[in-house]
């Protein structure tokens, strides 16, 4: 029998709504936020979203109709039916999870397979919001490794001419020289070319043709994320994945 024919002062309360007449076909169960109801041959049967995920609605969330429950109420008023099943690096078996030794990584975990992940621009991972964010955001880790000589100096970008990290307080901030002037790696500072590195510019640098901030191009594009993966937070980059050896 489907259980929203419920007996008692409960089904006086409450009743699971029969996906069956509803124009859906699936609704979330009553009492837990990981499980729902699909309306499957005419008959309701109840299903487990993957674990660590919450049901979102029909053609919402990452999968199968589930979402991060962080991503909205979802759990408001209910509880998860599931406990965690942990993996490496994963609480769950799906989720977004801080890095055990660095505030610039953390992993994505898709069915218990866990992926590093960077935070660029200088950003640092933030647990709470689970997404990339300013340094001065993320608590005990307000000091980048860019800005340990000198927290308030500048400091080259890779190769470029014309671009480099400003720390302010420990924070690094990406920054662009003027036009026609370009960055010295000896003085620190944007300076008129030519100089050891650097020639003159025969253009301005072109807006329209500039990579986004904080990108440049020895940076891959994402991959490496499972099929059905969203895409990874503001100011992440997906690192290439590595044999990890065996115990």
């Amino acid at each position: 029998m489907y259980p929203s024919l419920l007996t008692g002062s409960r089904a006086q309360k409450q009743q699971q709504e029969d996906p069956c007449q509803t124009k859906s076909r699936v609704v979330g169960d009553i009492e837990y936020c990981d499980r729902y109801w699909e309306c499957v041959n005419g008959r309701p049967e109840l299903f487990d979203c993957p674990n660590g995920l919450v049901f979102a609605g029909k053609h919402r969330g990452v999968t199968e109709g589930c979402d991060y429950p962080w991503r909205a109420n979802y759990c408001d008023g209910k509880r998860q039916a599931n406990p965690p099943i942990p993996a490496e690096h994963c609480d769950w078996l799906y989720g977004i999870f801080g890095h055990e030794t660095s505030c610039t990584r953390y992993w994505t975990c898709w069915n218990g397979t866990a992926t590093e992940q960077l935070c660029i621009g200088g950003l640092l991972y933030n647990e709470r919001a689970r997404s990339c964010d300013w340094p001065e955001n993320v608590e005990g880790c307000q000091k980048h490794p860019l800005c340990n000589d000198d927290a308030n100096g500048n400091v080259p970008l890779g190769k470029s001419c014309n671009r480099y990290w400003q720390c302010q307080g420990g924070y690094p901030r990406l920054q662009r020289c003027p036009a026609m002037l370009v960055f010295d790696r000896r003085s620190l500072r944007c300076v008129v070319p030519p100089t050891e590195d650097c020639d003159v510019p025969t253009t301005p640098p072109s807006l329209d043709g500039d990579l986004p901030e904080g990108r440049n191009e020895q940076e891959p594009e994402e991959e490496n994320l499972p099929p059905g993966v969203p895409p990874l937070p503001a100011g992440a980059l997906p690192i290439p994945l590595r044999a990890r050896p065996r115990n």
